[in-house]
């Protein structure tokens, strides 16, 4: 029987897996003003739409490590949600002071970034706020979570910090953060469901058993799920490492850092809003809704900018493409069964990992295509069409049912 907790405990329980949503948003977000200074740095002669050709080339081949994150997946559903989440932390947090310290070659920089990209987006940290809400509020309560991760502290301090002390702490600086979450996670209690599925339990659930028990259902959820979180990843690599590329770049936007930054820092503000916005909707209308309204106002924004380059088109996919994510932070840790539910999440994530190899790839050849960037972001809109095809193995509507219900009925 799930026990039931306190108000008190559940403000403290979003508060601190948003805390660690906001050390994974900054990770995936701060590479937006970092990137172009990288560029720079390693290829000074270069122009940055050139440069980023071979960096999109080795950003693809190094992300092959990001494909581990299956194992943090399997490791919380055996081990338990703390261990899990304190696996996620040391993922992100020791790479970005190693970046900030002795990331002075490309080669280095690259080993610790694919480390730490393998914890971000990784949705762990939703699914304790998923195991523990109630059921009418639990996708309020998880957006609230993925809202206080992207609250746009990457804009506001974040390049305030690589403006005084170099890109590399603009990374360096979250290892500080992560300290900060390892003392929360002691109070952190672990979830009554995970407990009831490990007291069934004559063993710890090894990888190849939880693999075993997922049966064809699930499956299906894993491949629909994964389609949809492998384009939105391949299109979120190709907005958060070349928008401030191409609006910086001398020879295309020509903006200095002072002017990129009210840019992004509007974009940045957008991305709460749009958690909010998605939060109120999944638990007022459903789930499927915000999937639709995120995928298509995501391509719509994407051809704008390249078309126009009106910041509009840039600010549009940042609030659409967040819709998109709280789609898949709250959907994903509900419609699994509790005893593989991170497991389940890993393989997803997993599969949706090709996307940060990929999406550098891409990026690379679509800047080798075409260097005004035209092509570069209409072919990020149309890949932010593919999502819908998701539809059509008619997702289970998951609005104010509890896990057990969804579990037994999907």
């Amino acid at each position: 029987m799930k026990e039931m907790r306190s108000r008190g405990y559940m403000i403290f329980l979003v508060v601190f897996l948003g805390l660690v949503s906001q050390l994974d948003g900054w990770l995936s977000l701060i590479e937006t003003t970092a990137i172009p200074f990288i560029l720079t740095e390693f290829w000074p002669s270069l122009a940055p739409e050139v440069s980023g050709i071979e960096f999109g080339f080795w950003q693809g081949v190094f992300g092959i490590i990001v494909f581990l994150v299956f194992f943090i997946g399997w490791y919380a559903d055996a081990y338990g949600r703390k261990k899990g989440i304190l696996a996620l932390l040391l993922v992100m947090g020791i790479p970005s002071i190693l970046i900030g310290m002795f990331a002075y070659t490309l080669t280095l920089f690259l080993i610790f970034y694919s480390i730490l990209i393998m914890g971000t987006t990784s949705n762990l940290w939703e699914v304790p706020v998923a195991e523990e809400s109630p059921p009418e509020r639990r996708g309020l309560y998880g957006s609230i979570a993925f809202l206080i991760g992207i609250i746009p502290l990457s804009a506001i301090i974040g390049i305030t910090v690589i403006e005084n002390f170099g890109w590399r702490w603009g990374y360096g600086v979250m290892f500080f953060l992560m300290l900060i979450l390892l003392v929360m996670l002691y109070f952190m209690k672990e979830p009554q469901r995970w407990l009831d599925v490990k007291a069934g339990r004559e063993k710890t659930l090894g990888i190849r058993e939880a693999l075993v028990k997922m049966n064809r259902k699930d499956a299906v959820y894993i491949a629909a799920s994964t389609l949809v979180y492998l384009v939105w990843t391949m299109s979120f690599k190709l907005a958060t490492s070349y928008g401030g590329v191409y609006y910086m770049s001398p020879t295309l936007g020509g903006l200095t850092l002072a002017q990129w930054k009210p840019i992004a820092l509007i974009g940045g503000i957008l991305l709460p809003i749009s958690a909010l916005i998605s939060g109120l909707i999944m638990d007022k209308i459903g789930r499927r809704v915000v999937l639709v309204m995120g995928s298509v106002g995501s391509a719509i924004s994407f051809i704008i900018l390249g078309l126009t380059g009106s910041t509009i088109g840039f600010w549009g996919i940042y609030f659409f493409m967040a819709m998109v994510l709280a789609w898949i932070y709250v959907y994903l840790a509900e419609i699994f069964p509790t005893e593989i539910r991170t497991t389940s999440i890993g393989t997803c994530v997993t599969g949706a990992r090709f996307g940060y190899v990929i999406g550098p790839l891409l990026a690379s050849t679509l800047l080798l295509l075409d260097s005004t960037m035209l092509i570069f972001w209409v072919v990020g809109g149309i890949l932010m069409f593919i999502p819908l095809l998701a539809l059509l193995v008619k997702p289970f509507e998951t609005k104010g049912l509890t896990l057990e219900k969804i579990e037994e009925q999907r």
